[in-house]
C-alpha cells in the first residue's frame, strides 16, 4: 500500500529546506574564498594554519561544486512547478518564463556590481533551454540531460588534444581575474562597481564556461524538471525506492570517480589533455556526490513525515533564496574587500567560517521576521510581480 502523498503546501517544504542548506553552503564557501579575493594568511602560528587547512579542505570536499549543483537542480524543479501551475489555469508559461529570465538577467546585473562571482547571469541564459524541452517526453529529456552532464565539449577537446600534441588550451579568464583582484583588494567602492560592470563579469562568466558549468547547468535544470514531473519530492513507495537507489548508486559510483580525479591527472603529460579530463571527472564526481547528499537529505525528511527539526528550521532561508543570495554578497564584499573592512588579509578558514555563520544567522532571523509579515521575500516578490504583470494573479 502506497504512503499517502503530501499536500502541495507541505511537499514544497523539503525543497525549500534543501535550497536553504545549499545556500548556506554557498555562503560558507564564498567566505572561505573572501568573495574571490583568494588569500591565505601565512603569519598565523603553525597549529592554526593546520586547523585552517583542515576546515578549508573539508568544506570544499563536502560542498564545492555540490551546493551550486543543488541550487541548479532545484531551479529546474521550480520551473516545473510554475509551468504546471500555469498550465492548470490554461496559460502557456513559456513566454512568461522567457520574460522571467530577462528579469533574472536584471537581478544578475545588480548583483554583479558588488560581487564578481555571480551565477544568476548563467542561470538567466541557460534557463532558456527549458523552453524547447519542457514538452518533450521524460525519456528524451533524460537523454539530453545525461548527454550534457557528460560534458561533450570537453570530450571533444580531450580527443583533439590526444591526436594533436601541439594543441594548447589557455584559460581566457585569467587576465580578467588578475585585473578584478587588483581592484577588489585596493580599489574604492566606486572603482569596484565600475570594474564589475565589465571586467568582473568577464572573469566570472568566462570562468564558468571554461569550468564546464554551461553544459552542467543545462543538464541539472532538466533533471530538476524531471524530479518535479515524476513527483519524487512527494513521499510515496515509488519515490522512496528511487531515492534509495540513487543513494546506493551514488556511493558506488563516487569512489572510482574520486580515484580517477585524484590519481590519474599526474600521469597525463599533455597539459591540454589534462584540463578537459579534469573538468569531466570533477563535474561528474561533484554531480554524484550531490546526488548522495540530496537523496540522503530527502530520505531523512520522508522518515519523519514532515522532516526533522534541523531540516525545518532553515526553510525560511530557502524560501528567500534570491534575496539572501544577493544580500549575502553585498554584506560579504563589504567585510573582505579593500574599500570595506579589508579582512581578506587577516582571516583564515576558521575565521571566515565564523563570519559566514554570522551572516547566515542574521539572514535567517531576518527571513523568519520578514515571512511572518509577508508571503515572499522582497526580491522574490518583485520577480513574481514583474513576471506576471498584465496577467491575472496565479
Amino acid at each position: 500500500m502506497n504512503t499517502p502523498i503530501l499536500k502541495p503546501s507541505e511537499r514544497l517544504k523539503v525543497v525549500d529546506s534543501l535550497r536553504g542548506f545549499a545556500l548556506l553552503a554557498i555562503v560558507l564557501l564564498h567566505n572561505l574564498e573572501h568573495y574571490n579575493l583568494y588569500f591565505i594568511p601565512d603569519f598565523y602560528p603553525e597549529w592554526l594554519q593546520s586547523i585552517d587547512k583542515f576546515f578549508w579542505d573539508m568544506i570544499f570536499f563536502l560542498f564545492a561544486g555540490k551546493a551550486y549543483a543543488t541550487f541548479s537542480l532545484l531551479f529546474g524543479f521550480s520551473f516545473y512547478i510554475q509551468f504546471s501551475n500555469a498550465r492548470k489555469k490554461g496559460i502557456d508559461f513559456r513566454g512568461r518564463f522567457a520574460w522571467r529570465m530577462f528579469l533574472l538577467f536584471l537581478f544578475s546585473q545588480f548583483h554583479a556590481l558588488f560581487y564578481n562571482g555571480d551565477i544568476l547571469l548563467l542561470y538567466a541564459v541557460v534557463g532558456l533551454v527549458l523552453i524547447p524541452v519542457c514538452k518533450l517526453s521524460d525519456k528524451n529529456v533524460l537523454v539530453i540531460a545525461v548527454f550534457l552532464l557528460l560534458q561533450p565539449y570537453e570530450w571533444g577537446r580531450l580527443l583533439y588534444a590526444a591526436f594533436n600534441p601541439d594543441y594548447a588550451i589557455t584559460n581566457r579568464y585569467v587576465p580578467y581575474a588578475i585585473l578584478s583582484g587588483q581592484v577588489t583588494s585596493q580599489g574604492t567602492f566606486w572603482e569596484v562597481l565600475c570594474s564589475n560592470i565589465w571586467t568582473g563579469q568577464l572573469y566570472s562568466n568566462i570562468w564558468q564556461v571554461e569550468a564546464g558549468r554551461l553544459f552542467q547547468t543545462a543538464g541539472l535544470f532538466m533533471l530538476g524538471m524531471l524530479l518535479g514531473r515524476r513527483r519524487y519530492f512527494e513521499k510515496s513507495d515509488v519515490s522512496c525506492r528511487v531515492w534509495h537507489r540513487i543513494l546506493k548508486s551514488g556511493i558506488v559510483m563516487f569512489i572510482p570517480l574520486y580515484c580517477l580525479r585524484i590519481f590519474v591527472p599526474d600521469y597525463i603529460e599533455n597539459s591540454s589533455g589534462k584540463i578537459p579530463y579534469t573538468i569531466i571527472i570533477q563535474s561528474l564526481s561533484n554531480f554524484v556526490f550531490m546526488a548522495i547528499l540530496i537523496s540522503a537529505f530527502t530520505l531523512l525528511w520522508f522518515k519523519k513525515e514532515s522532516g526533522y527539526k534541523w531540516q525545518n528550521f532553515i526553510i525560511p532561508y530557502g524560501r528567500m533564496s534570491l534575496t539572501n543570495y544577493i544580500t549575502q554578497s553585498i554584506i560579504g564584499v563589504a567585510i573582505y574587500y579593500g574599500y570595506g573592512l579589508c579582512l581578506y588579509r587577516s582571516t583564515g578558514a576558521v575565521a571566515t567560517l565564523l563570519i559566514g555563520a554570522a551572516i547566515f544567522i542574521f539572514q535567517l532571523l531576518f527571513s523568519r521576521w520578514w515571512l511572518s509579515k509577508h508571503k515572499q521575500g522582497p526580491f522574490e516578490y518583485l520577480w513574481r510581480k514583474a513576471t506576471w504583470m498584465g496577467y491575472k494573479r496565479i
